[in-house]
């Protein structure tokens, strides 16, 4: 049995046998951890998961996404987070305590077609999900450039505490905001380094199922723009 990490694997396959913990998207089969999705193994500090190479974003709670206002009522704002369900963002959450729906114009806020960076609060399937953007950092976005990746690879992005995307913004000098819906916003004052941020990004969305990505990307990363 094979131990190595970051390897393609199917519904039914066999990750890795002995002492180990299944997290996400594994199940045990005596000593034995099992992949339920298709995906990319991950083996860390003695616990496997399987990180999803495809699929929709599914919300949770105290997820960061970003969003674009689609429609509002009286109450709140519609919100598209890239999934099947739209969030919602209740007037009282930006208006306050005070917020009256006779007195109050929701579009003085927000209007459709802006984007804003909220976290959710209930991500309950019997109802779209509560969104707040109350909070540091979250709110309307008045700048930056708009990107989408597959939800999926939003982990592989990230990186293990942080390591890919702080490397990206190291070397551009760009400020990427990530919703875990698979939106992005970058910002960077350097036209040049904007586009060498964007091309990384998308480097990892197409290759996240290489093993020496952190590599790759830093290779990019370091070469000289044309």
């Amino acid at each position: 049995m094979t131990n190595e990490k970051n390897r393609h694997v199917i519904p039914g396959e066999v990750i890795v046998s002995g002492n180990y913990r299944s997290e996400q998207n594994t199940f045990m089969e005596g000593n034995k951890i099992v992949s339920s999705i298709i995906g990319l193994s991950d083996i860390r500090d003695g616990n496997v998961r399987v990180i999803p190479l495809t699929g929709g974003y599914i919300p949770k709670d105290d997820d960061l996404v970003i969003g674009k206002i689609i429609s509002h009522s009286a109450m709140s704002w519609q919100v598209n987070i890239n999934s099947c369900y739209d969030g919602m963002l209740p007037a009282s959450d930006v208006f306050g305590r005070d917020f009256s729906s006779h007195s109050d114009d929701l579009t003085s806020k927000l209007a459709n077609g802006d984007l804003i960076v909220a976290r959710i609060v209930n991500s309950d399937r019997t109802r779209d999900p509560l969104l707040t953007i109350s909070g540091r950092e979250l709110g309307k976005i008045d700048s930056g450039e708009l990107l989408q990746i597959s939800p999926s690879k939003v982990p592989r992005l990230i990186g293990k505490r942080g390591s890919m995307i702080q490397m990206i913004e190291n070397a551009t000098n760009a400020n990427v905001t990530i919703g875990q819906n698979g939106l992005l916003v970058i910002s960077c004052e350097d036209s040049n380094g904007l586009i060498k941020a964007i091309n990384a990004i998308e480097l990892i969305e197409e290759q996240a199922h290489i093993a020496n990505l952190t590599d790759k990307v830093n290779e990019m990363l370091e070469s000289k723009s044309e």
